[in-house]
């Protein structure tokens, strides 16, 4: 596998995968990336107003919400890759 971030590379270690062959270690990162971006479209759901719409506290709050969703979805890429 290749060289992870500290983020991603908690996922994987979380992960029991010693007893799994490569084809399920496949699968339950495939899982895992699934549960993140779940997990992310909590965060922020894909139908989320534009920002420009608020004033400049939601508009801080929101930006905040946006940029981890962006965090957790670029984990999500790393354990698919």
């Amino acid at each position: 596998m290749t060289e992870l971030s500290p983020a991603a590379q908690a996922v994987v270690d979380a992960l029991y995968m010693e007893e799994l062959n490569g084809p399920q270690q496949l699968l339950a990162l495939s899982h895992a990336a699934a549960a993140l971006r779940a997990v992310a479209d909590q965060v922020v759901p894909k139908e989320w107003p534009t920002i420009e719409d608020y004033n400049e506290y939601q508009q801080g709050f929101a930006a905040a919400h946006i940029k981890h969703r962006n965090q957790i979805l670029a984990i999500t890429s790393e354990l698919k890759a």
